[in-house]
């Protein structure tokens, strides 16, 4: 088999309706579904065998979150957006994927240079110090690369969901506390989550079937604290609480519209058909997904592409300087800094939606001093 570094290849409407005919888009909803099916009922404290390639993957995410305590941020007061030491966080995880991809066993060698594009980009946008659905699905697509190399098995699946992918968005938000990642774009994921969907997805298959807690019980404060021990969906919603205030109609409308919903299964079943709808459906998402030998394309080829700008032939306007914050433009518009491993190729382009404060930027502007990570996170009013 012959491995290259993946590529972007959709830039139309008639390239993204043959993506979702291609085997690389059922692949990628049959992993995401097989994930889901596998934890229906489960508790994160639930055992489960992990393998020694699981075993392997969740060291290395301890390994990048010692990263990220080693990198301290630099002083940036003046700005409510992304601190620029996350470049030189995301510089070093750059540096150290060789070495960090050869702690995986069975892993072929000549394997790395592809799927490791995956797993760079998983972290966050260089450039725009920003982190969205698309980089979650980044994580995802690491996984299933594995998965096609034999490195992950069938019978990983369930430590894949509730240990892997949990510990997963646990770093994310040591990332996203510490260097004030920008929701990349304007509106969050829906008004799921500033950042994720995929919790909400696998949260709310944790649930189906449970005989006392309904939909409901998230306006619950008591219920979300004990359960977010075990649940991932509460656990999410703890997460919003903790950095934002007010009624979740407000800052949430899409959670506090799920949560008038009668049961799980229906919650559940409603989350997959969104992502199909607004993440793998969507040519402004789907323009920056990420193909290779063991995502292939296949389909119309690629407009081509020689003019040094970044977005040339997206399908959504571009956002121009004048339109963004200082320290927006500075990060977006800086010269040949155009983001994480080629942003031609593989960026999470700015033109992905209008910047706007880190829900931790803006807490920590209401409480100077207030260190916003873990459980020392405050509630403040949401603006």
């Amino acid at each position: 088999m012959t491995f290259q570094p993946p590529h972007k290849a959709i830039l139309t409407p008639a390239q993204l309706e043959w993506f979702q005919t291609s085997d690389t888009h059922k692949n990628v909803i049959s992993y995401i579904e097989t994930l889901n099916e596998v934890i229906v009922g489960a508790k994160l404290s639930d055992k489960c065998e992990e393998s020694s390639s699981v075993k392997a993957i969740l060291q290395i995410l301890d390994k990048i979150e010692q990263v990220a305590k080693d990198t301290p941020t630099v002083e940036n007061s003046a700005s409510r957006f992304g601190n620029p030491a996350f470049r030189t966080f995301y510089d070093k995880i750059n540096e150290l994927s060789p070495s960090l991809h050869s702690d995986i066993p069975s892993l072929p060698e000549d394997s790395v240079p592809e799927i490791s594009i995956y797993f760079n980009e998983a972290w966050g946008n260089r450039a725009r110090i920003d982190y969205g659905s698309g980089m979650e699905l980044n994580f995802l697509c690491w996984l299933l690369c594995l998965e096609k190399l034999g490195v992950l098995q069938e019978s990983d699946h369930k430590a894949i969901a509730i240990r892997v992918f949990w510990r997963y968005i646990q770093v994310m938000r040591v990332l996203q506390s510490t260097y004030w990642l920008e929701p990349a774009g304007s509106h969050g994921v829906w008004g799921l989550d500033d950042y994720h969907f995929l919790p909400f997805m696998f949260g709310s298959a944790q649930l189906r079937g449970h005989k006392y807690i309904r939909p409901k019980a998230i306006h619950d404060p008591e219920i979300v604290e004990e359960y977010a021990k075990e649940y991932i969906y509460f656990a999410c919603i703890r997460f919003i609480n903790s950095v934002k205030t007010s009624s979740l109609r407000w800052h949430s409308p899409m959670l506090d519209d799920i949560s008038a919903v009668k049961t799980w299964d229906k919650v559940n079943s409603g989350m997959i058909k969104m992502y199909r709808a607004e993440v793998l459906n969507k040519l402004p998402v789907m323009q920056h997904f990420l193909f290779g030998s063991l995502l292939p394309y296949g389909g119309p080829p690629p407009i081509e592409n020689t003019s040094a700008d970044a977005h040339a032939g997206h399908a959504h306007p571009h956002v121009h300087s004048g339109m963004l914050p200082n320290a927006s433009v500075n990060s977006a518009v800086g010269g040949a800094d155009l983001g994480g491993a080629g942003q031609r190729e593989v960026g999470w382009g700015d033109c992905c939606g209008i910047p706007v404060p880190s829900v931790f930027a803006a807490a920590q502007n209401k409480q100077p001093g207030l260190r916003l990570v873990g459980p020392n996170i405050k509630p403040v009013p949401f603006d």
